[in-house]
């Protein structure tokens, strides 16, 4: 393995996160060469992938640093283009991005494996749903919180599908838990400091994500050692069901009996100045550019 391999941060994409991947990867690029790294960067599609082959043709022996978020970038789509490329590269494998990225999927394997989460029902062309509110109605693979309704009444469920459902032929439909809204960062096989997730105003929108600034974080969960530990537990056996590489992020719901319940697992966590897998980091004493450079050393140690 060689001391320093080249590195290429790929962002942008073709998935409606294209924005906040752009972000990320400006980011991730800066602490890279922060931590010593010689840095290309480019943007990735299906029918774009010149960067990449120029990069894996230059540098053989390159590490690829996918910073890419939505259904094709996060979800296998992409993955399946660098593996056939034959290219070292931070993240999930194809099988393991794809099956994470289905949050019925998802969902499917948790429940195998044991772990905690909601009641939910998968609806597929306009199909109406029968779980009873407060539910939460959102696309079956995407993230950021795009198009998330949370309904507590029957009227309010029926108006969100009759809207969702125009441009979302695949809809998950999952009992919604009432209590904390926490985060758990999974990196290298261990998890972070878990973050309580604490917005102003409303639920943890794409808005409160990544454009405001009043969404309160806090570590302490305010709960007893016994119930934090459970909700690291959750999270770690949730990644390890799910075969997840390198690095995740868990969402967690708690509540009021101190029952963790896992609601999805993201392979390509944000890492815009808001993003929580860096904050969670953080506080575990791992600077952005020590971040990246644990990635990326672990990335090519698969070599």
């Amino acid at each position: 393995m060689e001391a320093s391999p080249a590195v290429l941060v790929i962002s942008g994409g073709p998935d409606r996160e294209r924005e906040v991947s752009l972000r990320s990867g400006a980011v991730v690029a800066e602490a890279a060469q922060a931590a010593g790294f010689g840095v290309t960067t480019c943007d990735l599609g299906p029918d774009d992938t010149a960067g990449l082959d120029g990069f894996l043709a230059a540098h053989p022996g390159g590490v690829v640093l996918p910073i890419l978020h939505g259904p094709w970038g996060e979800g296998g789509g992409a993955q399946r283009l660098l593996e056939s490329r034959g290219a070292v590269f931070v993240g999930c494998d194809r099988v393991a991005a794809e099956r994470c990225m289905h949050k019925a999927a998802t969902k499917e394997r948790l429940v195998r494996a044991g772990v905690p989460t909601p009641p939910h029902e998968l609806l597929l062309g306009g199909a109406e749903p029968t779980l009873s509110p407060p539910a939460v109605l959102k696309p079956e693979a995407d993230g950021s919180s795009i198009d998330l309704a949370i309904c507590t009444t029957a009227e309010q469920l029926r108006a969100a599908h009759a809207r969702l459902k125009r441009g979302n032929p695949r809809l998950l439909c999952e009992r919604f838990v009432a209590g904390k809204e926490l985060t758990v960062g999974w990196l290298l096989g261990r998890t972070l400091p878990t973050i309580w997730i604490r917005p102003a105003t409303g639920h943890y929108d794409y808005a409160a994500k990544y454009d405001r600034d009043d969404t309160a974080y806090a570590f302490d969960l305010e709960e007893p050692e016994a119930v934090a530990a459970a909700v690291r537990e959750a999270a770690e056996a949730g990644c390890v069901a799910l075969g997840v590489r390198d690095l995740a992020r868990v969402d967690v719901m708690l509540d009021a009996a101190g029952v963790p319940w896992v609601l999805e697992i993201n392979t390509m966590p944000g890492f815009t100045e808001h993003s929580l897998l860096p904050k969670a980091a953080a506080e575990a004493g791992l600077a952005m550019p020590d971040l990246v450079r644990s990635l990326v050393e672990a990335a090519a140690a698969r070599r």
